[in-house]
């Protein structure tokens, strides 16, 4: 059993995708060809957005905009610790500090409630608290009416992590299209991903979206050999944008099917683990299906009944940020953030992708019940 099948999906778009390939091998074009172009475009009209700039990678999506905005030394970026590391480490990356607060025990997501505790916090810190950056993890869309009014309140400007949120919604919008910037993961893993590395960025932002693109190729300017800025290498390989493009076409029903598995997992195992709360205004991608076991200790026993029937399952986050030798100098301790450490402890990850079968999730679930 696959946690993520990718085999399936590649034989969906076998045929169009070799031909899209075979057209950029003859012209050549192997970076920022047209198929680069003809995606931005297709995937700015997809998320509702102005502008959509394709990048290297899901990284370097949340670099950018840090970038554009002159975000460094002495300033802070709120954010949460319970995350992949890379939403914090690009604050680290451009020189400012991560001030982490906690999520909410029901979504994992932010708590807006705890902005102006960590705002306090980076000030007593002696940082210029300047950004943050809600995750719209496992692929459900944090609180934004709520963060959008709480930032503008602490004057701190959104960056949306919507790396695994891609595809998911909040009161009728879309995933990536939050706050100044929206940043997504095209990670061969998430629910529109590529076969290497890529992202993209989105934004209404016409200054942002010039400072953005040339920063993308080494602070570009009026050509290939001016340089205004500091920039990076982050363009999107031609061939990863072909696959997209590919991906995208079927990218709607595919998340109708990842929320159907998702109501079958839920409907079979609710009362027997905690299982994902999704609010009536929202809509998840669905790029995980995490839940709660009771303990530590039945955590261990739950993944370990799986794994003796060669059913993989999986642990995000086992580490908190706060707790990472990476971010030991900045002084957090256990016990700072209760509720992320507590999910840290009992939280994990079931398969999840578009071609599961319902056999499949009768097997996954039976040994969960038994």
């Amino acid at each position: 059993m696959q946690f993520i099948d990718l085999l399936s999906q590649k034989e969906r778009i076998r045929k169009g995708l070799l031909q899209r390939i075979e057209r950029i091998l003859d012209s050549g074009q192997f970076v920022m060809g047209p198929e680069v172009t003809e995606l931005e475009s297709q995937l700015a009209r997809w998320v509702g957005t102005k502008h959509c700039l394709s990048c290297s990678s899901g990284t370097d999506a949340l670099l950018m905009p840090l970038m554009a905005k002159g975000i460094g030394p002495g300033d802070a970026v709120l954010t949460t610790p319970f995350t992949f590391v890379a939403t914090a480490e690009v604050i680290s990356l451009v020189g400012a500090t991560p001030v982490f607060l906690d999520v909410r025990p029901d979504t994992f997501n932010i708590d807006p409630e705890l902005i102006g505790h960590a705002v306090e916090d980076a000030v007593k810190r002696g940082l210029k608290p300047k950004a943050i950056i809600p995750v719209d993890l496992f692929g459900l869309p944090a609180d934004y009416t709520r963060i959008t009014a709480i930032a503008s309140a602490f004057n701190l400007w959104v960056l949306e992590d919507a790396c695994q949120g891609f595809g998911g919604s909040f009161a009728g919008r879309k995933a990536g299209s939050f706050g100044l910037v929206g940043a997504t993961s095209f990670f061969p893993a998430k629910p529109l991903g590529c076969y290497g590395d890529g992202g993209a960025v989105f934004t209404d932002d016409d200054e942002m979206e010039m400072l953005m693109r040339s920063i993308r190729v080494h602070g570009g300017g009026i050509d290939k050999y001016s340089n205004d800025r500091i920039g990076i290498n982050g363009r999107l390989d031609t061939i990863q944008a072909a696959v997209l493009l590919e991906k995208l076409a079927i990218f709607d029903e595919e998340l109708e099917t990842r929320q159907r598995v998702a109501e079958s997992y839920t409907r079979r195992l609710k009362g027997r683990v905690k299982v994902p709360v999704i609010g009536e205004s929202c809509r998840s991608a669905w790029a995980q299906y995490s839940v709660l076991a009771a303990s530590s200790a039945e955590r261990d026993q739950l993944t370990q009944a799986l794994q003796r029937e060669s059913v993989p399952s999986m642990i995000y986050y086992a580490i908190p940020l706060h707790l990472q030798k990476a971010y030991a100098s900045l002084g957090y301790r256990a016990g700072d953030f209760p509720i992320s450490e507590d999910l840290s402890s009992r939280i994990f990850s079931l398969p999840m992708h578009p071609y599961l079968k319902e056999e499949e999730i009768d097997k996954i679930c039976s040994i969960l019940l038994a």
